[in-house]
């Protein structure tokens, strides 16, 4: 999960397994990570091109990636809320 130290000397990152999806207050899709944690997922090209993020089964084929966890890096508490105040996003529900 922890990729160590680069060519340049710098420490790696945190790398989490995406369990799931919910929606943030502004409607945008929310990947939750093995670790507790929550981050954004947008595809808002030209500066981030997430196409999976716009249907349910691009979603869900994403279930198990790997992303960089920057909370972790930064040693971070999860910051999971009750599962049900969270409304689900098809294509990756908790299961």
């Amino acid at each position: 999960m922890y990729r160590g130290a680069g060519a340049n000397g710098s420490l790696g990152r945190m790398r989490r397994r995406i369990t799931g999806y919910h929606r943030d207050e502004e409607h945008h899709c929310v990947a939750e990570l093995d670790c507790g944690h929550n981050q954004h997922v947008r595809h808002n090209p030209p500066w981030v091109s997430r196409p999976w993020v716009t249907t349910e089964e691009g979603r869900a084929g994403m279930l198990g990636t790997e992303l960089d966890c920057r909370k972790c890096d930064r040693g971070e508490a999860a910051d999971r809320g009750a599962p049900d105040a969270r409304p689900p996003v098809p294509g990756g529900e908790r299961r």
